[in-house]
């Protein structure tokens, strides 16, 4: 699972999706400013199917890097819930998870690589033709 400062996150007060760069910009209250990529959102869904159930279960996302967003749907006041375009959308990002995202971006990037060279995939991989990729990780669907 992803580490996640306890730090509270501001408000965010703005919300831009730059299809062509396929970015999120996320712009908090506190004046900090970031453009997160697609590929990082997908690959780090909050969603159970990305993390599993627990310590351990996490699904390594491959295959993302050209995923687009096709709606962001409002949750409340506190999070964003994005379709996205292989089908996921199941993941509700809230503002506290979108700064980690924004403010780690680097760390997550360089974990995300040596989780690809530990399991022997690559980025680009399609996700059916990882080794053990038949059906869900967890035994039920999303």
């Amino acid at each position: 699972m992803i580490e996640k400062s306890s730090k509270k996150a501001p408000a965010v007060l703005d919300l831009t999706v730059h299809q062509g760069s396929k970015k999120l910009e996320v712009t908090f209250a506190g004046g900090e400013r970031f453009e997160i990529a697609f590929e990082l959102m997908r690959i780090y869904s909050p969603s159970a199917e990305v993390q599993g159930h627990g310590p351990g279960q996490e699904v390594l996302q491959t295959g993302k890097r050209g995923v687009g967003i096709l709606a962001l749907e409002p949750v409340g006041n506190y999070a964003v819930q994005p379709t996205f375009t292989d089908g996921h959308d199941s993941g509700i990002f809230t503002w506290d998870y979108l700064y980690h995202l924004g403010s780690e971006q680097e760390r997550l990037w360089r974990d995300y690589e040596k989780r690809l060279k530990e399991q022997g995939v690559h980025r680009d991989q399609d996700m059916a033709s990882k080794p053990g990729a038949a059906g869900s990780s967890c035994g039920h669907s999303h």
